[in-house]
């Protein structure tokens, strides 16, 4: 049920300079709630793409949260959103991956139970692993290789998932849980080794787009404002979830290279490298749940999402 919990005054938001994170501390400032973002930088934008520090309604917080820390003031809700999210991230800094999602989704439970505040962990599409189940719904176990070189990110959020449901059983914290499909828009690093980002970057400069393997695999894109909007569904619900949120509406790898080759103008071309281990070769979220009960879908298309973000990228290239 929606509107359970629509009065939210201060929301604690870990990760929050990072790419969603920033995204979910503007749109809760733009709806005159007080945010306290929590994050250790380690991955962060830079000052000028994160909310404004002078901000009456936000206060910055650096701290680790594998580490204990305190908000002095009452909190009502606490969304998770902390932890290295692309592979250029995680396996540079494989250990505080997996500390940030178990030290740190405990330690960020562990505030929401002192303040009785409801608690949103960012889980992952990346549960599901190299799915044998098409598309996956939140009733699939996944397929998931433990030692791979993915592992370290997929366990990581697998453990945070299962800590959450502990949590909530144990000491009956208002806890959800929210799967989040590739989520891509303005403010992404353009070095951050996801596909859009990359794509888009390689075209504008007129470099080859480099696609993994055949380009046959897909991905479920979601315009980071559409994810936004089911993140705070989900904050506004009592569902304990999981939920997935994501785009049903699949792509391959090669056609999202000629679309953005397409709307850049650029006479890059494609070319074809070798495919990471454990590469998924498919993905596309079954979203009934959220359909039903968040009455979420997204609305923003391919062609104009990946328009909003190439226009963002062209000028922070001539900022």
């Amino acid at each position: 049920m929606r509107g359970t919990h629509d009065s939210h005054r201060h929301v604690v938001v870990t990760g929050g300079a990072g790419f969603l994170g920033s995204h979910l501390c503007a749109e809760l400032l733009s709806r005159g709630t007080e945010v306290t973002c929590v994050d250790d930088l380690c991955t962060a934008l830079p000052d000028h793409e994160r909310p404004r520090s002078d901000h009456p309604g936000y206060t910055m917080l650096r701290a680790d949260v594998t580490e204990p820390f305190e908000i002095e003031r009452p909190v009502d809700l606490v969304l998770h959103f902390a932890s290295p999210a692309s592979p250029a991230d995680y396996l540079r800094l494989p250990l505080h991956t997996l500390e940030t999602g178990s030290l740190g989704t405990r330690n960020a439970l562990a505030l929401a139970r002192r303040h009785g505040a409801r608690f949103i962990l960012a889980s992952t599409s990346e549960v599901y692993g190299d799915p044998l189940e098409h598309p996956q719904s939140e009733r699939y176990w996944g397929n998931v290789n433990p030692v791979g070189p993915r592992s370290v990110y997929d366990e990581a959020k697998r453990f945070g998932e299962a800590l959450t449901v502990a949590e909530a059983e144990a000491h009956g914290t208002d806890t959800g849980i929210v799967r989040l499909f590739n989520t891509y828009g303005p403010r992404m690093r353009d070095h951050d080794g996801r596909a859009v980002p990359t794509f888009i970057r390689q075209a504008l400069a007129g470099e080859p787009l480099t696609v993994t393997g055949d380009g046959g695999q897909t991905r479920s894109l979601t315009y980071v404002d559409d994810t936004v909007a089911g993140v705070l569904a989900m904050a506004a619900s009592d569902l304990r979830g999981p939920v997935n949120i994501g785009n049903p509406t699949e792509i391959t790898m090669l056609e999202l290279a000629r679309t953005v080759i397409r709307l850049t103008g650029s006479s890059s071309g494609v070319q074809l490298i070798d495919r990471p281990t454990d590469d998924p070769m498919v993905r596309c979220p079954d979203i009934t749940l959220a359909r039903g009960k968040l009455q979420w879908e997204p609305t923003v298309d391919a062609a104009d999402g990946l328009a909003r973000t190439i226009s963002w990228f062209r000028a922070h290239r001539s900022a």
